[in-house]
């Protein structure tokens, strides 16, 4: 009974809140703005006020990270994207790691039920709306340069209203399961002294 109990404590930790962002049609100016974020061809950075202040994140990062990515240079690539992606969109980077653990538990390939991919789980549509059809969404900085434009839409769309966003992103809006989730995640696990404006 005991080994039962701990399968099934096992299995609910594994489970994910891999979300189905609803389609919405788009304006024609929203689609130009994300079709270009999304395009956009720079190259992944730390973006600090020191080499010493971009250390230390990545080092505190990767030691958190550690049992999930245990390849060092996969790790490190990995959160120069996440960083990257996240300030370049205006979001706080320990909120999308936040959102990436709930969202895929770390895995590059995660599917969910409703065909959402990656890290992120962007749903498929999203490529087609604002993107090209070589985009691949298991591909690391395709996957969260998609959800972080996405967020960022969210954001913007909802006010700055996080939990609103959330809900969006994922398709549950109104419901506060996920939104919890995900902020419980990003204090619990990333929370990091923020620099500059990042919601």
């Amino acid at each position: 009974m005991r080994n039962l109990i701990g399968c099934l404590l096992l299995a609910a930790s594994q489970l994910t809140w891999a979300g189905a962002q609803v389609y919405e049609p788009l304006s024609a100016s929203v689609r130009a703005v994300m079709q270009k974020a999304v395009t956009d061809k720079a190259s992944p950075r730390l973006a600090f006020n020191s080499e010493a202040e971009a250390k230390a994140w990545l080092d505190d990062m990767a030691r958190r990270l550690g049992d999930r990515i245990p390849n060092a240079k996969a790790r490190n690539d990995f959160l120069k994207t996440v960083h990257y992606e996240a300030t370049r969109a205006g979001l706080d980077p320990q909120l999308v790691l936040g959102l990436i653990q709930v969202e895929s538990r770390f895995r590059k390939y995660a599917v969910s039920k409703a065909s959402a991919r990656g890290y992120m789980q962007v749903m498929p549509f999203w490529v087609k709306e604002i993107g090209s059809k070589d985009h691949n969404l298991f591909h690391l900085k395709t996957n969260l340069r998609y959800g972080c434009t996405i967020l960022r839409y969210y954001l913007t769309m909802e006010n700055g209203d996080l939990y609103r966003a959330l809900g969006r992103y994922n398709g549950s809006l109104g419901q506060s399961n996920y939104p919890n989730q995900v902020v419980r995640a990003w204090i619990t696990a990333w929370k990091y002294p923020v620099r500059g404006r990042q919601i």
